[in-house]
């Protein structure tokens, strides 16, 4: 048996009978207790090193080879630390261990990080783009963590963001400098979004939150404490200048290396290194709940304007917005003015006040209000603004711009700050776009549209405008992978076949989704693997005993963390009623581990064409799925019945777990039921008006 603990092996030795064997390891560090590890197994390990730092990545007989690119993403990310901080790593080695069964997904113990094998090992051949950003993406967190949270550890739970907001902010940083390819930054965005979408609703909490019980500190690992910090820090880095917010963070590590330090220890080292009122600014994002909402309208007099700013606190709830709230946020706006391309322009102002006014040079068609797309806020425009801007959204904004575009309208239209066509118009001007992450933005509000708005009688009318949205732009790229093309392409197809064959049911995409799935299944690696999870994902739908015997059969027989993980996915996606009781009977078996069985149950619960069958099923077995997956389980499933958008549903859903409990997730359960109540909202709202504006689209198509 092997061991593995924080600190370097120091003695092996063998008892005289060869039957055991003493292992001592060098004095520990000084750390938390929580950070201590001690793994026991049967490993084997590859090894590599950076800046004289020794790197080993352990796994299970026979997978020491999938390693290979955590172990290179390990030595890159080390390198970039090592630069970036003031103190080099101090724990002598690393060892990154891929654990078959993993509660969590990844833990920083000090100089031993754990890691669900899904999230470290990867087929270097033959392993998808977004695996591979993932394993990266996951391994800076963690390893970020051995400066935030281990070297300096928060001085309670309540500032328990302060590690993981920080971990997840820094995270992008080396792999920006390693694949800039990858486009990193568009990943943020979507964290941000993320964080937004639960951020805009009543029973959301602060950053910095009170936690005193196992159940409330569990709660706190959410988007908010991950995601939203994370964006913050990232704004507050745009405001400050990256060098002079680098200073301040290694003046904070420096003051309290091995030991521990509280938020406002972190805003006044910023303080002090920025000379800007940091310990002012950033309360009004960490003690308060919430995000705000940036009202523009500009007006022209004499060859100059004045834009109008205005803040309030935004809800998905219009009823919270109409009714106001009190809370004011010191928020950097950087606007950038219609007709400036690309990256250039943009000027930033502190909005500390709930209206100001800033005075631009020039007249200009448009003001866009979050140029650089860095902060945490939505901005809400004039009618007309929406359309202009939808206009010139390829030319005149960068593709994060287009983003936060593209979010900004759909919150206000949750709202009636805008109208449905305004949000069909941007995606509209969309439909030459060629940036995965964009795409893939838009197909999450297609899906939204599709599974909530869309009435039985305009569904076909809304399928033929998503099929003549991204059917040329699916032409151009073609179904077939080229050689030379980027990974991003690959990833657009994958993301475009999603789209036409969920949404669209274009019977070209589904024809190529069955072709490829026949494909993989009788030549595995035949493809790319993004393609090939979506593809058996969009076949499975309408697939039929045989399609699923043969997926089944690759589970069990998978070649990789990642190959099982697509294959049980797929598994998931029948709708069919009969395997899709196959697949729910399976998650309670033993062939499926109980890591993995909550997760899969809760995307069987949020996809439109399974979840009914997969929420009864959960009622009936809750006492067993209580007990799978730890503290986690119930979160996921709580979570999961937030996307249903029917009032009848959220009842049961208030009825069920009023007499089945979840302490760790009780905010999650509110959290659930307040997107039930606005969903079904919106809804009744929008849903005419979309039906309106489709009949309009058919008629102009007619003419």
């Amino acid at each position: 048996m092997t061991v593995i603990s924080n600190s370097k092996v120091i003695a092996d030795t063998p008892s005289a009978d060869g039957t055991k064997h003493t292992v001592r390891f060098a004095t520990t560090p000084k750390m938390s207790a929580y950070l201590v590890a001690v793994v026991v197994g049967d490993f084997e390990y590859i090894e590599g090193a950076a800046d004289g730092i020794p790197i080993r990545v352990y796994t299970s007989p026979g997978k020491k080879q999938l390693g290979r690119f955590g172990l290179e993403a390990a030595e890159n990310i080390m390198r970039y630390y090592n630069r970036y901080f003031a103190i080099k790593y101090p724990y002598g080695k690393l060892d990154l261990v891929g654990l078959a069964d993993f509660s969590a997904g990844a833990m920083e113990n000090t100089g031993c990080i754990t890691f669900r094998e899904i999230l470290l090992l990867a087929d270097e051949k033959n392993s998808s783009l977004k695996l591979r950003k993932a394993i990266a993406s996951v391994m800076a967190h963690e390893m970020a963590h051995q400066w935030f949270g281990d070297l300096v550890t928060m001085q309670w739970w309540d500032d328990f963001w302060l590690n993981e907001g920080f971990a997840t902010w820094m995270s992008s940083k080396p792999l920006a400098a390693w694949k800039p390819e990858w486009n990193v930054e568009l990943d943020d965005l979507s964290g941000t979004e993320k964080a937004m979408w639960e951020d805009s609703l009543a029973n959301t909490h602060t950053i910095h939150q009170p936690a005193s019980t196992p159940g409330q500190i569990l709660e706190l690992a959410d988007s908010i404490t991950y995601d939203k910090t994370a964006a913050v820090l990232r704004m507050l880095e745009a405001y400050l200048g990256r060098e002079t917010f680098r200073a301040g963070v290694n003046s904070y590590l420096k003051e309290h290396a091995y030991a521990n330090a509280t938020a406002s220890d972190f805003w006044r080292a910023q303080t002090e290194a920025s000379k800007r009122p940091i310990d002012e600014i950033m309360p009004t994002w960490v003690e308060q709940p919430g995000l705000p909402m940036v009202s523009i309208n500009g007006k022209c007099s004499g060859g100059s304007e004045t834009v109008s700013l205005e803040q309030q606190r935004y809800f998905e709830d219009r009823g919270k917005v109409e009714a106001g709230a009190a809370e004011v946020w010191q928020i950097p706006v950087c606007l950038k003015e219609g007709g400036v391309r690309g990256h250039e322009g943009g000027s930033c102002h502190l909005l500390t006040q709930k209206q100001q006014n800033v005075s631009l040079k020039t007249c200009s068609p448009w003001v866009f209000g979050n140029a650089s797309a860095k902060g945490y806020y939505h901005s809400v425009y004039q009618a007309d603004a929406w359309r202009e801007m939808a206009k010139q959204e390829e030319t005149d904004l960068t593709t994060a711009e287009r983003m936060v575009l593209l979010s900004d309208v759909s919150a206000a239209v949750a709202i009636d700050r805008a109208k449905i066509g305004d949000l069909m118009t941007v995606a509209q001007w969309l439909q030459h776009e060629r940036t995965s992450a964009v795409v893939e933005q838009l197909g999450e509000q297609l899906t939204y549209i599709n599974d909530t708005l869309i009435s039985i009688a305009d569904r076909n009318a809304y399928q033929q405008w998503v099929r003549a949205l991204l059917n040329p732009t699916a032409k151009e790229i073609g179904w077939e992978e080229k050689a030379g093309e980027s990974e991003d392409q690959r990833s657009l197809r994958a993301a475009l076949l999603r789209v036409l064959g969920d949404v669209g049911r274009d019977p070209q995409a589904l024809e190529f989704a069955r072709q490829i799935s026949e494909q993989v299944l009788a030549k595995p690696g035949a493809v790319d693997r993004e393609l090939e999870a979506t593809a058996l994902q969009v076949a499975a739908r309408d697939g039929d005993e045989d399609l699923y015997d043969k997926v089944l059969d690759r589970v069990k027989n998978a070649k990789s963390p990642e190959e099982e993980y697509i294959y049980r996915q797929a598994l998931g996606a029948f709708a069919d009623a009969k395997l899709l009781q196959r697949t729910l009977d399976l998650t309670l078996s033993s062939e499926v581990r109980s890591q993995d069985s909550p997760l899969m149950l809760s995307q069987m619960v949020q996809r439109a064409t399974t979840s009914k069958q997969t929420w009864d099923f959960v009622r009936a077995h809750w006492a067993e799925i209580d007990k799978l997956g730890g503290a986690f389980a119930g979160g996921l499933i709580v979570g999961a019945t937030g996307t249903f958008c029917d009032a009848r549903l959220g009842e049961e859903v208030k009825d069920f777990f009023a007499t089945h409990p979840t302490p760790s997730a009780e905010r999650t359960l509110k959290q659930s039921l307040e997107l039930i109540h606005d969903c079904v909202d919106v809804k009744q709202r929008q849903a005419p008006q979309l039906a309106a504006w489709l009949d309009q689209q058919s008629s102009a198509a007619g003419q």
